[in-house]
Parts: C-alpha cells; structure tokens; sequence
C-alpha cells in the first residue's frame, strides 16, 4: 500500500514542478519616450524591461544585445520599479544583462538615456557641474512620475504599505545619480579641493571635471523619497557632503571594482561607504571600471581605454551573471521589507 501512494505523490510533484517551470518568466523588451519638462526639451528615451511569458531572443542593438521578448505583453503584476541609470556618455542598453535578469525575476526596470549625457549627445556636461550633477537625478525622478502616471504600469507596479516599491541601480555617473536619489547631496567645491589636491591620483575624473565650482556649490537636496533602496556601482562620489551621506538611510549597497582607473575606490566609492551607516560595501577583485556593463560587440574608446577590455583572468560574463543573481536578492529583501532602513 505504501508504493502504491508512492507513485501518486511523486507524479503530483512533477506536475507541480512543470507547472512552475511553465509559469517562470522570460524578460520582455519595450521603449517609451517621455516629454521634457519643458516644451523645447528632449523626451527622455526608456528601454522598459519587464516579466512576460513570451519567448526572448537575442536581438542586437548597436554594439550591444538585448535577450528579450520585444514589445511582448507583461505580465499582469510586477515586484516593483527599478530605475537604471547609466554612466557618462552611455546608453540604457549598456547593462541589459543586469535588467534581463531583474525582469526574469518579475520586475519592471526602467533604463533611460540621460537627455544631453549619452552617446549621441553630450551637451548637459558642457553646461557645467552644476547642471551636470543637478540635473541627472531630475532626470530619474521624472521617469518614476511618468511610468506612475502611465495607464499601462501604474497598477501592475507592486505596493504596501509604504507605498510603490521602487529601487534604483545606477553605475559610475549613474551612480551618483542614485545616491543622489537616496539623499546625498552634491558640494561642488568639494571637486574643486579634490582635483586640486589629487589630481595626479584621480586623473580620469578631474580630467573629466575640471573642478571649477559656481558660487553656488552646495546643490539643493534632490532626494526622492519614493526610492526605498539603492545599489551603486562603481559610483562618482567625491561630490557628496559627508553630513548629507551619513544621513541615508535607504538600504544601499555600493559595488567597487578593484582596480578602478576611472574613479579610483579610495576617493569614490570607499568615501561614500564609509560615511553611510546604512551602506553595504562590496568589492570585485580584479576589476577594472566597465565590469558592470555588458561586453560591447565593437571597440568604444574612453579615457580608461576601450570598454570592452578586462584585465587578464577577470571573466565579466560570468561575474554579471553572478551580480545579477547578488542583485535580484538585494532588491527582493529590501523592497520586502526584510532589509530594514537602520
């Protein structure tokens, strides 16, 4: 009698296996322009990536692929919103692995073209630092407003208690841009005393930021309190006030790469940990500063050399195959609650 209830329970467990397996689902792919705050301005572009059950198939974008279902319906429910911010001069298709992941495991990830610092348009550095640094988390916060607003995700995005839960993952400027969503708050001289002082030892970033601050340095707080957790990688953070960062309490995780050249850990992303309380730091041995992005089929040229290079023996598909899984987890405890602000 007993292997006779044997096989019953064993044939229910597989069923039930399968019927999972059917149910888990695949990214899916789709873009959306939003208008600019005013008039003459130009629509932010955004690549949503988002749970479907349609299949994904790998479809190239310019130097970059995206593995996704393309404009496949969504699924009824997400598990939140997490907006993705790219570095200088980038592209919202430059961590696609990262957002494929996140949507695989049922989240809707906004990645926007920062208007006037992509690749086609670098004009919002050459207005200076302080537009610079004011206006990319304006930017962000502006496309939580629309996709809040948009009849298609302001019922499938996940909410309690608190309100919608919202994370934000941003790289290098992006980096910024999200810390800066969490309540850092950007001191411009703080370039200017930095690059004057360790210029020789940060050469990238006072290349790039010549460190001549307005008379107005302190940038008003661009905090936005509808990001209930934030992971940073690779992040600019020499603009930050040490007060405005001790004072996050967000849960944040910031990854460095190891042997950074563009934003030397000592001066970015180490100072940032050390002055949050609430941040958890995370190193990657061997890294250099595009580690975080995917492998672009063809040579992009920066100041650190070309982004598809990687010191010898640092393999990047396997290590963003294991960042999105660390990832996926961190945004899951965090906008569940169980990683509690300190």
């Amino acid at each position: 009698m007993r292997k006779a209830l044997v096989r019953p329970a064993l044939l229910l467990a597989s069923s039930l296996l399968l019927c999972f397996q059917a149910l888990a689902s695949e990214a899916g792919w789709r873009q959306i322009r939003i208008p600019g705050a005013a008039p003459d301005d130009a629509p932010t572009v955004v690549a949503l990536y988002y749970p479907t059950q349609a299949p994904a198939r790998a479809t190239a974008m310019g130097p970059f692929t995206v593995r996704a279902a393309i404009q496949a319906a969504p699924e009824d429910k997400v598990k939140g919103l997490i907006l993705l911010s790219h570095g200088l001069g980038g592209t919202e298709l430059g961590h696609s692995s990262l957002a494929e992941a996140l949507a695989r495991d049922g989240y809707l990830v906004a990645a926007l073209r920062h208007p006037g610092d992509n690749w086609q348009d670098g004009s919002l550095l050459k207005k200076g630092a302080a537009a610079y640094f004011g206006e990319r988390p304006r930017q962000a916060s502006r496309v939580i407003d629309a996709l809040l607003q948009d009849p298609l995700w302001k019922d499938r995005i996940a909410r309690d208690e608190r309100g919608y839960r919202i994370g934000a993952l941003g790289h290098s400027a992006g980096g910024y841009t999200v810390l800066a969503l969490a309540g850092g708050q950007a001191d411009l001289s703080r370039i200017t005393t930095h690059c004057t002082s360790e210029r020789a030892a940060d050469p990238i970033f006072c290349g790039v930021n010549r460190g001549d601050a307005p008379p107005a340095s302190l940038l008003p707080s661009l905090r936005d309190p509808r990001v209930r957790a934030v992971v940073s990688m690779a992040p600019a953070g020499v603009p930050f006030t040490a007060s405005s960062l001790a004072q996050v309490r967000v849960p944040t995780r910031i990854y460095e790469a190891e042997r950074d050249r563009f934003l030397v850990p000592r001066f970015h992303a180490e100072w940032v940990a050390s002055n949050m309380p609430a941040a958890e730091l995370r190193r990657i041995p061997n890294a250099w500063h595009f580690a975080f992005m995917d492998t672009p089929s063809m040579p992009i040229q920066t100041p650190d050399g070309n982004i598809a290079d990687d010191p010898p023996g640092f393999d990047r598909q396997v290590f963003l195959a294991r960042l999105g899984r660390e990832i996926q987890d961190f945004f899951d405890k965090a906008l569940s609650g169980e990683a509690r602000p300190q």
